[in-house]
């Protein structure tokens, strides 16, 4: 029999059963799959058909174990499971899923067993016991149709009538197919069913009728989460859940990757949903597609060079060399500086941050004698009015909009203000300095000026019949073109205006031109942006992902309450919202600890510690907990009393841990990005968040006001929601108010 091209699938889960399975037997799959590939009906695979099946195989892995595929066509098989020998095997169920249209696999026997564990303890009773009271049906008020329409696998609704407790949920879900998961724990968690139709159900249904009896259809959906590469199974196995990201994508991810946009699209979504996955993936599948090369048509950038730095390392894990030799990974402010520097090659200055930017507002206002300005204000007005709109004269100014910016000012203020402006950027050249906002703004003047004469090159050679002038090209005697093809950015919603007219002018304007990854509710520094006022038209290319893959959902909880009723927008003017954000990862509830002031506090982070190293069952590697606390002040401090009671802290700098064992140990806008399995936010205090001088501006700037406590939300939140395992919060005196009272409760 001719059994070249013979396809092999892994379908999602069965990875993660194969992993629980001991280290021989893991090593005999990979020797299984090699075989089989080279020859299915190998004498030693044992291939036979399950009696009364006519799709289901099995095939020998070792002398105790087997694989049960699915056969799809003549030489395409799926991997559904590795189970023992002795394991019941005719209460197996597997069908192609209406609303998805993918293959959906399950063993009722581990579904019933995993439920009937998670069963409460009858509890003692006297000999004249009432009757006990039957417990309440978790799904009882939705019936079997509605289950099916929103896509809950039909074998298994007998068992979820039987479910009384979370528990019980939870342990249906660890077995169950991972959209009837999704959709049962969105029902529980009080979603109606038109809310679970259109945040959990539709983004994953099928485009087209489904076939129920077209298995090798239903293979190539995104619905059927497979792998099919011997590499991409062994980073799956190997690297457990860490290394899942690289190879099985949520349907909902995958459709957003291969999808072709007709312009600039945008991924939303809380923390922890995949969207830098997305990223990485997307960028992978357009560099797939690009003709052969060795230049860098693709460009992934983010807001710092941290970030950019784990974003490059995770690139070369998922396509390795020949998938970076193709991108540009850069961080956007290296980026604008590249190009300032490619214009102004003499140019020395140094490039300071904002804070130290601040400070020099500061001395001017003192060597001038100005008491009427506060310098923050000023800096404000000058990177997000004069910067960021690109105002180039004091005219121009008069007539700049500066909607958000809270405080309203005469013309006589303007006036004053550009003036200010001025001498401030004299002092700055004087002192070889520039702001980050300078450089940006700079190199979007510069994109802009080399955008237009591609433009116009463009129009005079088709004015000339499709014929070049040299002329017109640039005076190297280069050939002028746009830097990228496509553009991929991460963390959209910490980048300046003037990055966005900078990446806007470096690809043209056509499909897949950019694509754009990230939460405004994660906005943690004061860029606030309407991306089509800039040319960057998102509407109607706007997607986002729900599911949580890092934190439990009784993390997720607490995190949602320190957002409160605060809006939040979309990049694009509008409101964004958290609606659907949910997780179907479990743990433990976050702990509040109340101490009555900040040394005790300390001592107390220092004995949670301790108690954790002492509990076997609870100890994992001090690299996995991490502190936060809202001052770099109090991030030393906290480490001093860790080094007194003999743990070992590890400083978070701008560029990463300061050392690679111990506890990790930094302000809050240092783990932007971060994850850790125990995190504790100390110093959850009012006045520190927020700061009390955010208070001050309630009556004297409320529109400012407004944005700092957005802003010093949304910083908790991110801190918040670095957990994966558990979260425990500290404060001294009284809490700061955007801790819900479950938390302070909770102590």
């Amino acid at each position: 029999m001719n059994t070249t091209g013979v396809t092999l699938r892994l379908l999602d889960k069965a990875d993660k059963e194969i992993l629980k399975l001991p280290r021989t037997v893991k090593g005999a799959f990979f020797d299984f799959q090699h075989k089989f590939k080279a020859n299915p009906h190998t004498t030693g695979l044992k291939l036979q058909q399950l009696k009364g099946d006519s799709r289901l195989w099995s095939a020998r892995v070792s002398d105790d174990y087997r694989a049960l595929l699915l056969r799809l066509a003549d030489d395409d098989w799926l991997i559904v499971s590795v189970k023992h020998r002795k394991d019941v095997y005719d209460r197996l169920s597997y069908a192609v899923n209406q609303v998805t249209g993918g293959i959906e696999y399950v063993d009722l026997e581990v579904v019933e067993e995993s439920v009937l564990r998670r069963l409460p303890a009858p509890p003692s009773a006297p000999a004249a016991a009432p009757e006990p009271v039957k417990p309440q049906e978790l799904f009882a008020g939705w019936s079997d149709t509605q289950l099916l329409d929103l896509g809950v696998a039909e074998p298994l609704l007998p068992v979820i009538r039987t479910l009384t407790t979370e528990d019980q949920l939870l342990g249906l879900i660890e077995y169950a197919p991972q959209l009837t998961g999704e959709v049962l724990l969105a029902l529980f968690d009080g979603k109606s069913f038109d809310d679970v139709l259109d945040q959990v159900t539709t983004p994953v249904a099928a485009s087209e009728p489904v076939d129920p009896e077209d298995f090798q259809a239903a293979a190539e959906r995104p619905a059927t989460v497979v792998t099919t590469s011997d590499e991409a199974l062994r980073e799956a196995l190997e690297g457990g859940d860490f290394g899942r990201w690289k190879v099985f994508l949520h349907p909902t991810q995958a459709k957003l990757v291969e999808r072709r946009y007709s312009g600039p699209a945008r991924v939303g979504g809380g923390p922890g949903t995949g969207k830098t996955i997305v990223a990485l993936h997307r960028v992978r599948h357009l560099v797939r597609q690009l003709p052969p090369g060795r230049d860098k048509p693709v460009l992934l950038t983010t807001y710092n060079k941290n970030l950019a730095a784990d974003l490059r390392s995770r690139l070369l894990e998922l396509g390795g060399e020949e998938l970076v030799a193709r991108v540009d990974v850069s961080h956007v402010d290296q980026l604008a500086l590249r190009i300032v520097r490619e214009a102004e090659p003499g140019s020395g200055k140094q490039a300071i941050d904002d804070s130290q930017a601040v400070r020099e507002w500061r001395a001017l206002l003192d060597e001038l004698g100005e008491e009427g300005w506060d310098p923050e204000f000023l800096h404000d007005e000058w990177t997000q009015v004069i910067l960021g709109q690109a105002v180039a004269t004091r005219t121009d100014y008069f007539r700049a909009r500066r909607a958000g910016r809270g405080r309203n000012i005469t013309r006589g203020e303007r006036a004053e203000i550009w003036q200010l402006a001025e001498r401030f950027t004299q002092r700055l050249d004087r002192l070889g300095r520039q702001t980050w906002d300078q450089v940006a703004e700079r190199a979007a003047r510069l994109e802009i000026g080399r955008e237009q004469r591609i433009l116009s090159i463009a129009r005079q050679r088709e004015e000339a019949g499709g014929l070049d002038n040299i002329h017109l090209q640039d005076g190297s005697g280069g050939w002028l073109r746009y830097r990228y093809r496509h553009i991929i950015v991460d963390e959209a919603q910490d980048l300046r205006p003037a990055h966005w007219k900078m990446l806007r002018a470096m690809a043209p304007r056509q499909a897949d031109d950019l694509f754009l990854v990230g939460d405004t509710h994660q906005r943690i520094y004061k860029n606030q942006v309407t991306l089509g006022s800039l040319g960057i038209n998102i509407r109607g290319r706007s997607s986002k992902l729900n599911l949580s893959y890092r934190t439990t959902r009784q993390i997720l909880r607490s995190a949602l309450d320190v957002l409160g009723e605060t809006s939040y927008d979309d990049l694009d003017g509008a409101d964004e919202t958290l609606a659907g954000y949910r997780s179907v990862l479990s743990g433990r509830m976050p702990t509040g600890h109340p101490f009555a002031d900040w040394a005790a506090e300390r001592e107390g982070i220092a004995a949670l510690i301790k108690q954790w190293d002492e509990d076997p069952e609870s100890r994992i590697p001090h690299e996995q907990i991490a502190i936060c606390v809202p001052t770099n002040q109090m991030a030393t401090e906290v480490a001093y009393t860790l080094s007194l009671r003999g743990i070992r802290p590890v400083e978070i700098r701008s560029d990463g841990p300061n050392g690679s064992e111990g506890v990790h140990i930094g302000t809050m806008f240092r783990f932007k990005g971060l994850e850790y399995q125990r995190m504790i936010i100390a110093g959850v205090a009012d006045g520190l968040v927020p700061r009390e001088t955010v208070s001050r501006l309630r009556t004297t700037d409320p529109v400012r006001y407004r944005h700092e406590m957005q802003r010093a939300r949304s910083l908790l939140f991110v801190a918040a929601t670095r957990a994966r395992d558990s979260m425990d919060v500290f404060w001294h005196g009284t809490p700061s108010p955007f801790l819900g009272p479950a938390l302070t409760s909770n102590c």
